[in-house]
């Protein structure tokens, strides 16, 4: 099922300007859509605020400072932010387009990378950060899904929705928003975020992309959570075997749990960072982790949450830790080479217990079964369409679709899904499908010579995307026929890759000068031409006399295309202007005084001339005459 086609936004024209193509994801926040900006003709993002957010001040204030911060670091690791806006219940972003995956789709797909791939990605991503960092801001919620992969290589950071400047963000009250999966500890207890806990989360991604896992991983928010508080980050070494210290070392020192012993900022995480790689060989770089699944976890832990802290009025809630059964504490695991790690030493059980209760799991309801269970029915194979249908019909919802490359899965049906299908779970709960992307190279097909609309649909076809539409004068490719691609016919790409269509606009036409002529006479000679004539309805005052045309866009000299418009400015006559009063005055003085107020002189000296003293003037002085208009002024003569 294409789940844009229920989507309100989809079709329409946002604020007048932004072309909603397509839902490319949903957050907890925010929906994400392709679009296109009918004013530049270009292909963007907009990301959209949930509608029932719009009404809160403080998500909305978020939007607007995420558009703010972003425009002030313009790096080539950020995905750009260009404009802001809202149309009634509608808040939205207009940022750059990537056309890619996240490297949460890598992980999934192929769980642990090859060390020089990691460091290839954690790299840009430190630099953006960086960039970030020195400008005074701090991300706060660095994680896979915002780690986007463009389909050229590029690597981006997207995302800011929480971005605060770093003297702004210090011990907030009540809660904390982040992902529990890349939360620092000093974030989890105190609420506190620097550039250091974007470091913490750098060093999580890179352990989960050296070994394709989390660090730490639980049945429940909770035991995550307690994990970060107690246990150190392990070496990824210990997960696999022969990764070389230095990026064990790496690891440890940016998860510390101890933010005064991580690096300060991005910067300086990047600069250990390079010199770690420099201490690597080829063949470590290039070593080929264990061939295993990607890690199968809940998507609840990778989305942006509110997440409860510790405040001195919680330490009362302990007592209702009687029926709670935590996991005890595990011994911390030593840092590779006498690095000491300290970790927070609050009361941890007090802390998960605020969790588990904004969550709205009371200690009464942790043992009650709250409702009947159920089976995943057998989606395997069918359409998205038919695989929402049965998951509806078995009283389930579906909470996400997931899309893969799959060389044996028809392009549109069923990979899998999450939890499998006959898996027992509540009746209520929700199931997560993975569609098939189709194989995951593709041929640009050949749509030469074919009209805009066939092309659009042999690229779909072919499981690629209709990108950008620019157009061209050609004199073999008929109007509105396609001249090439870019990328060319025959080219290898990703399916659902963008590809930008150059379409032709005939054989140039030569614009001729019509100014000067009548509406009439104007729009006749432009229709010869295979041109058409817009009069624009306000006139202006010019030389041209009142009727006939005063200017026209595009000018003469310039091409167009058979079928264009020239727009045409009705002149309604000279302005009238005081004349100057110069008799008396210096033949030269005159002229300068005349033609500085905006008229032709000319100057007649009888046949026997007494000087250059002006005596007459062909329009008085005081009175007025059409600018431009000739005024002729006399020397005395007999």
């Amino acid at each position: 099922m294409d789940t844009t086609l229920q989507d309100p936004l989809v079709g329409q024209l946002l604020d007048g300007r932004y072309r909603v193509d397509a839902r490319i994801a949903v957050g907890g926040m925010a929906t994400v859509y392709r679009a296109v900006d009918t004013r530049l003709d270009r292909v963007l993002a907009l990301k959209v605020m949930h509608p029932a957010l719009a009404t809160d001040a403080s998500f909305v204030e978020r939007f607007i400072r995420e558009a703010k911060s972003v425009a002030r670091l313009a790096h080539p690791n950020v995905v750009a932010v260009f404009d802001q806006g809202a149309q009634g219940q509608y808040v939205y972003l207009a940022m750059e387009y990537v056309a890619g995956c996240t490297l949460r789709d890598v992980l999934r797909e192929r769980g642990a990378l090859q060390p020089r791939a990691a460091l290839d990605i954690l790299e840009p991503v430190l630099a953006a950060l960086g960039a970030a960092h020195r400008a005074g801001f701090v991300h706060r919620d660095m994680k896979p899904e915002n780690v986007l992969i463009g389909d050229d290589g590029r690597v981006k950071v997207a995302d800011f929705g929480l971005v605060r400047a770093v003297g702004a963000v210090t011990n907030t009250t009540g809660s904390v928003l982040g992902t529990v999966s890349y939360l620092a500890p000093e974030q989890i207890e105190h609420g506190t975020a620097d550039t250091r806990t974007d470091v913490y989360a750098c060093g999580v991604v890179l352990y989960e992309m050296l070994t394709g896992s989390k660090p730490h991983a639980g049945d429940t928010p909770a035991q995550v959570i307690y994990q970060h508080l107690n246990e150190d980050v392990p070496a990824p070494s210990a997960a696999v075997p022969g990764l070389p210290v230095e990026l064990d070392d790496l690891v440890a020192v940016a998860t510390a749990r101890n933010p005064e012993v991580r690096p300060f900022d991005a910067v300086a995480l990047l600069a250990e960072t390079r010199e770690a790689r420099s201490g690597l060989t080829d063949a470590q770089l290039d070593a080929v982790p264990p061939q295993a699944l990607a890690e199968v976890h809940d998507a609840a832990e990778d989305r942006t949450s509110v997440i409860p802290r510790l405040l001195p009025a919680d330490q009362g809630v302990a007592h209702h830790t009687s029926r709670l059964e935590m996991p005890p504490p595990t011994p911390a695991q030593p840092a590779p080479h006498g690095l000491r790690r300290r970790g927070p030493r609050r009361s941890v059980i007090a802390v998960v217990v605020a969790v588990l209760l904004a969550l709205g799991i009371g200690t009464g309801v942790w043992y009650i079964n709250s409702g009947q269970f159920t089976r995943v029915p057998s989606v395997l194979g069918q359409t998205e369409k038919t695989a929402e249908k049965r998951l509806s019909d078995a009283g389930l919802e579906l909470r996400n679709v997931e899309r893969a490359y799959s060389d044996t899965v028809e392009r549109g049906k069923v990979i899998s899904s999450d939890p499998e299908s006959g898996a027992r779970i509540r009746g209520n709960d929700a199931v997560t499908l993975v569609v098939s992307r189709g194989p995951e190279i593709v041929k640009v097909p050949d749509v030469q010579d074919l009209s805009l609309g066939d092309a659009r649909r042999a690229l779909k076809e072919a499981g690629l995307v209709p990108g950008m539409v620019t157009k061209e004068f050609s004199q073999e490719t008929g109007r509105g026929e396609v001249i090439r691609t870019e990328p060319v016919a025959g080219t290898e790409r990703h399916p659902d890759s963008a590809v930008a269509l150059v379409v032709s606009k005939g054989a140039p036409v030569d614009v001729p000068d019509v100014s000067g002529l009548s509406v009439e006479d104007a729009t006749a000679a432009l229709d010869e031409k295979g041109l058409k004539a817009k009069v624009l309805p306000d006139r202006v005052s010019s030389p041209e006399d009142a009727g006939d045309i005063a200017r026209q866009s595009p000018g003469e000299g310039t091409e167009a295309a058979e079928g264009d418009t020239i727009t045409l400015t009705v002149s309604k006559g000279p302005r009238m202007i005081d004349v100057p009063d110069v008799i008396g005055k210096d033949v030269d003085d005159a002229r300068s005084k005349l033609e500085d107020a905006g008229f032709e002189v000319k100057v007649d000296r009888p046949f026997l001339s007494f000087g250059d003293t002006v005596d007459s003037q062909s329009v008085d002085g005081g009175k007025q005459a059409p600018e431009g208009s000739t005024i002729t002024i006399r020397t005395k003569g007999l």
